[in-house]
């Protein structure tokens, strides 16, 4: 079959499919092992927007209010993840510091500004701002490096560790860090690649 501009790559066996419009709710599948490809779901681009910035303003509770808070008879101690980040910001630690900072904020941060800049104006059926095609795949390729599930993982083995020695108290950035990986992730069920991108494409051609 020879492969032509509308045509769509199962991203599991690599067969190529060809169809136009789907309806809304409908689920195109792959003919060969039956992965959904694509879903069509218009109102999906609302829904990610409106994730996505709810999930930016939380960003700033997260950096900058408690997140943890332990307690050891008199002593006690609270950080932000900011404040964390930066107490490794000297010395031989000063990369590890970047790495988190990139990986838990600053990542997850411009994933999710990127995502509002190209899809933003097709929520309220506005045309596109300029480079809203290349901010869309920007924000998928640092989709696998945004790294705030891997850093609530960890957060939970710290806090195993730490129960026995410790009172420990989960500050609002914890929850607020607790509510962006469930928006996140549900934010990306709703990212129909197909879909999103012919809605860009369409309205990026009615622009012209």
């Amino acid at each position: 079959m020879e492969a032509r501009d509308d045509m769509v790559c199962c991203p599991v066996c690599d067969a190529l499919h060809s169809f136009g419009d789907i309806p809304d709710g409908e689920r195109a599948r792959c003919v060969r092992c039956n992965t959904v490809i694509a879903v069509g779901r218009p109102e999906a681009i609302l829904r990610i927007v409106v994730l996505a910035s709810t999930a930016l303003i939380l960003m700033t509770i997260v950096i900058f209010y408690p997140f943890l808070e332990l307690r050891s008879g008199v002593f006690g101690s609270k950080a932000s993840v900011f404040e964390t980040v930066m107490s490794f910001s000297q010395g031989v630690m000063a990369p590890l510091s970047l790495a988190v900072a990139a990986f838990v904020i600053v990542l997850p941060v411009a994933r999710l500004s990127l995502l509002i800049w190209a899809l933003g104006p097709l929520s309220v059926n506005r045309s596109p701002w300029p480079g809203a095609a290349r901010a869309l795949r920007y924000a998928d390729i640092l989709k696998p490096w945004a790294m705030a599930e891997i850093f609530m993982v960890g957060v939970a083995v710290a806090l195993v560790k730490l129960a026995d020695l410790a009172t420990l108290s989960m500050g609002p950035a914890f929850w607020s860090f607790t509510a962006i990986v469930v928006i996140t992730a549900f934010k990306d069920t709703q990212m129909s690649k197909h879909s999103v991108w012919t809605a860009l494409e369409t309205a990026s051609s009615n622009a012209r």
